[in-house]
């Protein structure tokens, strides 16, 4: 069953690792943060479907960084686009979108990559200059 853009979820890659860093964030520190967030939701990261953010970039190295160490595939979103899907998406913060940085961008991006069918499992794990949250997907039986 597919959710979202480009994942696919299984018995066995249900998560979806949002991520969300300052420009110019070392990578030690995002990774640090991921690992934290997989430790706190009590999954490994054989467990995952992907890692999504939003930059309208998309190139974020701290990001690409983790995504490419854990195996896994990254998804951005533009957080235009996301702010319009807010409510859908349950986002506590509908005014993350106005600022820069790392008000609740790990969450919108980790629901939205799962989409409708989406429930978060960790709140927002935060550093000073990073963020990271697990949203899961919740397998509907058709």
């Amino acid at each position: 069953m597919s959710h979202g853009i480009g994942f696919v979820f299984d018995g066995s890659h249900r998560y979806v690792l949002g991520i969300g860093c300052e420009r110019g964030t070392p990578q030690d520190e995002v990774s640090e943060l991921a690992s934290a967030a997989l430790a706190a939701a009590g999954i490994g990261p054989g467990e995952l479907s992907g890692v999504a953010s939003i930059d309208t970039r998309g190139n974020e190295p701290a990001i690409l960084g983790v995504a490419r160490d854990l195996g896994v595939p990254l998804l951005f979103f533009s957080a235009l686009l996301l702010e319009a899907e807010t409510p859908r998406l349950k986002n506590p913060s509908p005014i993350v979108f106005a600022r820069v940085g790392c008000h609740g961008v790990a969450e919108s991006a980790a629901l939205a990559a799962i989409g409708p069918h989406a429930a978060l499992v960790v709140p927002k794990i935060k550093s000073r200059r990073a963020t990271a949250s697990i949203a899961r997907a919740l397998l509907q039986n058709d």
